[in-house]
């Protein structure tokens, strides 16, 4: 038969469309493009904000339209936290964030054998106390590959769904995420980025007293000096002398740290209920600097939280500044239905948080300009990944974008001479 997926969202959504991908491939499945005619179409859906709900209605409706006859399933986050809504928008087959497998089993019979009414198999995912294990891998041809290690997560964020459509805390084993690591690599990726909804949290659910440096201490051993570790997200927790001194013992390990911050004010963060306040983040930001030679630290902001006055708004830029992030992520608060935040009064306007989005970009960009402009005269390893404005792009380990000249670059390493900022990108020339 002929699939089509589409994918909203995440990383760790990335990574389980991979793993439908490649299930349905090896069920005998053709994957088609989302734009054509398929005989059926998968949606994997996000609801991180009211954006991302509204989006995958649209992408819903669009594969119902696009061939009636077809099965339209839907799985993901939004699926999880509103499947009366999908099943109402004409949809087949309506799934959650867990048994990915038997997913494509529903979507199988269902593709034999029609019925009038949509399949519902959204259960409880609070119960859920297992990792599901899948096989992931690159997408389109990509030259690194995600591996998801954890899902969920139990911060319960005044603002945020997402633990309430992901479920608690589950970890994915030292030997199982090694072995799958392995299988990455034979596929020839060269650089794996560790994914999960918060991998700060692996190893919680495991009982073993392990943390996440250990994982990256069983990941990385005997590696490939070519072969490159990413970290997504982290929680400022997780960054201690302990954590620095056994990272930068790990050569495979890229200085590429995402802090996840949302707020630079100590009341909007306990609003937010987030669990550090800015002197422990500044620590680990301090801690990184210290231990590993200029690092990119990155972060995410939400802006126009419900109170934020224009003074904690202030402090936050002058707290931004402080850290002298590499690169950034800025959100407006969007409200989410069924979160505390979505009740707290002072609501803020949208055109105040428009206006908040807009200054904290400048300042972004004008950071992010000089941590470029800081490499300009050294020399990066870059893995290329594909053409650019008639030049191959590529990224150093440090996550920065790098341009230059060559040929046939795909999925090889090079030692670029960095020679000029333009914009938010490195050009540099082949040594």
């Amino acid at each position: 038969m002929k699939i089509s997926i589409y994918t909203l969202g995440c990383k760790v959504n990335q990574y389980e469309t991979a793993a439908l991908e490649g299930e349905l491939r090896r069920r005998g499945h053709e994957l088609v493009p989302f734009e054509g005619e398929a005989d059926a179409y998968i949606v994997n859906t996000c609801t991180v904000t009211a954006v991302s709900d509204k989006k995958s209605r649209q992408i819903i409706r669009q594969a119902r339209k696009r061939s009636p006859g077809a099965v339209v399933a839907v799985c993901g986050c939004y699926a999880q936290t509103a499947p009366e809504a999908v099943a109402a928008l004409g949809v087949d087959l309506v799934a959650g964030t867990a048994g990915r497998m038997a997913f494509l089993d529903d979507l199988e019979h269902l593709l034999a054998q029609r019925q009038e009414a949509a399949m519902v198999t959204v259960d409880d995912i609070m119960t859920h106390r297992t990792f599901e294990p899948l096989s992931g891998g690159g997408l389109e041809g990509r030259t690194r590959a995600m591996l998801k290690v954890e899902d969920g997560c139990v911060n319960f964020c005044t603002y945020c769904i997402i633990p309430y459509a992901r479920g608690p805390v589950r970890s994915l084993s030292i030997a199982d995420a090694r072995r799958e690591l392995e299988r990455l690599l034979a596929e020839g990726y060269q650089e794996i980025v560790l994914t999960g909804i918060e991998i700060s949290s692996w190893g919680h659910d495991l009982k073993t007293g392990e943390s996440l440096i250990d994982l990256l201490d069983g990941l990385c051993q005997d590696l490939p000096a070519h072969i490159r570790l990413r970290l997504g997200s982290l929680e400022p927790r997780t960054i201690t002398h302990d954590f620095c001194r056994r990272a930068t013992a790990l050569p495979n390990l890229c200085p590429h740290f995402h802090l996840s911050m949302q707020s630079g004010c100590d009341t909007v963060l306990r609003r937010m209920n987030r669990k550090y306040d800015t002197a422990r983040y500044y620590e680990s930001v301090t801690l990184l600097r210290e231990y590993f030679h200029d690092p990119a630290i990155t972060t995410d902001l939400i802006v126009g939280f419900p109170g934020e006055t224009e003074d904690e708004f202030t402090a936050t830029l002058a707290f931004v500044e402080k850290c002298a992030f590499a690169a950034m992520h800025i959100f407006p608060y969007s409200r989410r239905t069924g979160t505390p935040a979505a009740k707290m009064p002072d609501q803020i306007p949208n055109a105040v948080k428009e206006d908040r989005a807009h200054r904290a970009a400048a300042l972004a960009r004008r950071l992010e300009e000089a941590y470029l402009d800081r490499w300009v005269g050294t020399t990066l390893p870059v893995l290329f990944e594909e053409e650019k404005s008639g030049l191959w792009k590529g990224h150093a380990p440090n996550y920065v974008e790098v341009l230059a000249d060559g040929k046939q670059l795909h999925n090889v390493e090079k030692e670029v001479y960095i020679t000029a900022r333009q914009e938010n990108s490195l050009l540099g020339t082949i040594r």
